[in-house]
């Protein structure tokens, strides 16, 4: 299970009274934002302890857990009970070593994120909301002044103050220091059944708003304490089908902007799925690529310092492909195998196998792929991790988002050659 948007191409201090404040955020020049899905410790086995024993959490300013869900009424709702705070952890599996007690409250990933900002105080968590199959009724949630207020309460309340099903009130009070919002998409089709709004652009901005005012009433009299940003898409016609850009960028902290599926498996021809700028030689249009993002939402009213350029920890493949080009644009014949689905793996288990294949790189346009003759990868890996950050620091935006933590290697190589290279 991916976030998967393939609509987008086919469609501090201590306060008042001596009380410690949270901090709204805590980075150095640039932001580093990863998101952990709760399925990652099923079938990937990639535990939140594995942050730490691959360095990612080290080098982390903003975990997004993924995804929490919206319900028919608007309401907030665990995706996943047991990953989110049933399962148990041992003591190896755990963040400091200690295994869970059966009489403990509050279980699950999120214990094990609280003991994770034990070690590292700086670093904030946001619970993210929506995502590819969880957007389904966000524009009713978000449709009048009265189902905002609404939804928004029931996601403080749960995500928050901590109040889940079946645990004592403010079991999980502390985890999180801000909400994520991950509609895809406001006014453009995402997952086949979403409800979709003319008005959804103008009402996403106002379900944003309502967010930013109850978030800072929840933290008063720190204002800014708690995190709002949101995932925003590629393409630029769903960025003016449903993002005020300019009003939203007043209330969110940040916005972390797609920076891949920029093309996929769902398309016959072999592509890039995140160069930095448009190859030649590409025979679709419109052109993708992460400079026309940036520049889309530049264009619109963002600040720079508050776009988060996405990038990618896996890759897109097709397999059938006809043996010219080195693979790049050429037909094929479907989706490539993958580790846990067609069509997608994660860098690490791709590494694994890079014996088989040849790298070939476009340094002009920014972009990587691997090809064996038949089998065609995307490819982003150090050294385009590398040419991501740089583009980044060069054009003086907020930092980078990581899709998703979990497929980086071992010894959190993707993630070290990000951070190391961010100015």
């Amino acid at each position: 299970m991916r976030r998967r948007s393939v609509a987008l191409l086919v469609a501090a201090g201590v306060g008042m009274a001596g009380v410690a404040a949270v901090p709204a955020e805590a980075h150095d020049s640039k932001r580093v934002v990863g998101y952990y899905t709760n399925w990652s410790g099923y079938d990937r086995n990639f535990l939140v302890s594995d942050l730490v024993k691959n360095g990612s959490a080290a080098r982390l300013t903003q975990i997004n857990y993924a995804f929490g869900f919206v319900d028919a009424a608007g309401n907030c709702l665990s995706s996943d009970a047991w990953a989110d705070y049933q399962r148990p952890f041992s003591a190896e599996q755990s963040v400091d070593g200690k295994a869970d007690e059966p009489e403990q409250v509050l279980n699950g990933n999120l214990n094990q994120f609280k003991k994770l900002k034990k070690k590292y105080p700086k670093l904030r968590i946001s619970i993210s909301l929506g995502g590819w199959t969880g957007s389904k009724y966000f524009s009713d949630a978000a449709l009048t002044p009265a189902s905002r207020a609404a939804h928004v309460k029931s996601c403080v309340d749960m995500w928050l103050k901590g109040n889940l099903p079946g645990l004592p009130a403010g079991a999980a009070k502390g985890v999180f220091d801000g909400i994520d919002l991950d509609w895809e998409w406001p006014g453009s089709e995402g997952n086949p059944g979403n409800v979709i709004r003319p008005e959804d652009k103008q009402n996403f901005t106002a379900l944003v708003h309502e967010y930013r005012t109850q978030l800072d009433r929840l933290s008063w009299p720190f204002k800014g304490r708690y995190n709002l940003t949101a995932f925003l898409p590629a393409n630029p016609t769903m960025i003016d089908n449903g993002f005020e850009v300019r009003k939203l960028f007043k209330d969110l902290t940040f916005g972390t902007t797609q920076g891949y599926d920029y093309h996929g498996p769902w398309e016959q021809l072999t592509n890039q799925q995140s160069a930095i700028d448009g190859p030649k030689g590409d025979p679709t249009t419109p052109e993708f690529s992460s400079q026309v993002t940036i520049d889309s939402y530049l264009a619109r009213g963002a600040p720079r310092s508050q776009l988060v350029m996405g990038v990618p920890f896996y890759s897109h493949g097709w397999t059938g492909v006809t043996d010219a080009n080195h693979g790049l644009f050429q037909p094929s014949t479907g989706a490539a195998p993958g580790t846990f689905e067609p069509g997608t793996d994660d860098y690490r288990y791709l590494k694994a196998q890079l014996s088989n294949y040849t790298v070939y790189r476009d340094n002009k346009a920014g972009f990587a792929w691997i090809f064996d003759g038949t089998t065609f990868w995307t490819w982003d890996d150090p050294v385009e991790m590398k040419r991501k950050a740089q583009y980044i620091s060069k054009r003086d935006l907020g930092g980078a988002m990581i899709w998703s933590l979990d497929g980086d290697t071992g010894n959190g190589e993707l993630i070290s050659t990000l951070h190391r290279n961010l100015h």
